[in-house]
């Protein structure tokens, strides 16, 4: 691991993937937190919440567009959310958080816990194939 991961609690590595439970959904409002599971955003909010950010609850193409909490850079700095799809809408778009050195913490549907990957770990899969961008929660 790495100085930013090993700040991580235990238990941020063994939340499950949950699709239902994004940013402002019900099964979230009724029970925030990680505890019952996340997608890939709230996983992301919530690690930010951990290094004493505070980021919005917005669903991918809300924070794509937004301008009032984030801001678009175009190089990557520990703890900004890259955004990852099939093609350039960031609707439905995958979020994960920059490490460092080309790697991203996000919580994978796939694997159905939270993964460290490589940069080219995400192009070499179609649904994540295009980085939409970086957006970095602002103080």
């Amino acid at each position: 691991m790495d100085p930013l991961l090993d700040q991580l609690p235990t238990a941020y590595w063994t939340v499950p993937y949950r699709g239902s439970r994004f940013p402002g959904s019900p099964s979230v409002m009724a029970r925030p937190g990680l505890a019952m599971g996340a997608n890939c955003q709230l996983f992301a909010y919530e690690v930010l919440r951990h290094f004493g950010f505070a980021p919005p609850a917005l669903r991918s193409s809300e924070l794509w567009a937004d301008t009032e909490a984030t801001v678009r850079v175009a190089v990557a700095q520990p703890l900004d959310l890259l955004l990852f799809n099939a093609g350039d809408d960031a609707y439905g778009a995958h979020v994960g958080l920059w490490v460092d050195e080309g790697r991203v913490l996000h919580l994978c549907a796939e694997a159905g816990r939270p993964a460290v990957w490589e940069m080219t770990e995400f192009a070499a899969r179609p649904r994540y194939q295009v980085l939409i961008g970086i957006k970095r929660v602002m103080a």
